[in-house]
């Protein structure tokens, strides 16, 4: 029941940062600072900025995946070549078939038609983001996923 509860608020934390005006990617990258208490600057946490809208309203790869990739990355990256890779590209590639079989897509101008700024397209977006950082974090207690020392 405990971890039902962490979903919860994984779903809530990320929809309240969206609702409190941070696009998809910072959303998802910053409730899972606070969740999992991940050593991420706020000066860091500009680099999801970029990544709203499907790369700065572009529409490709939808910026709540981004954010999760960027999480996974924090957890499974690494510092320097001679690290392997492998672990992040593989939960991330995971992760990546998660959040398609869940939305069908995972390009943003085809997972939300609606106009950008429109209230249809803000509540499709918190859906999608509070949706995606819920699968996250399923997946990292179900990998049993910690952040890696290096």
């Amino acid at each position: 029941m405990e971890e039902q509860q962490t979903n919860v608020n994984a779903k809530e934390v990320a929809g309240k940062i969206f609702k409190e005006g941070y696009n998809c990617a910072e959303s998802v990258v910053r409730a899972f600072r606070d969740l999992l208490n991940l050593n991420i600057s706020d000066e860091a946490l500009k680099m999801a900025t970029g990544f709203g809208g499907g790369l700065g309203q572009a529409g490709c790869m939808c910026g709540a995946l981004s954010g999760a990739t960027m999480v996974l990355g924090i957890l499974q990256g690494r510092s320097n070549k001679d690290q392997s890779r492998g672990p992040a590209y593989s939960s991330s590639q995971q992760f990546h078939g998660i959040f398609a079989a869940e939305f069908g897509a995972t390009c943003c101008r085809v997972l939300n038609r609606h106009e950008f700024g429109s209230k249809d397209q803000r509540l499709t977006c918190l859906k999608i983001t509070s949706t995606t950082a819920d699968l996250l974090y399923k997946y990292i207690q179900d990998k049993k996923i910690a952040p890696v020392n290096n």
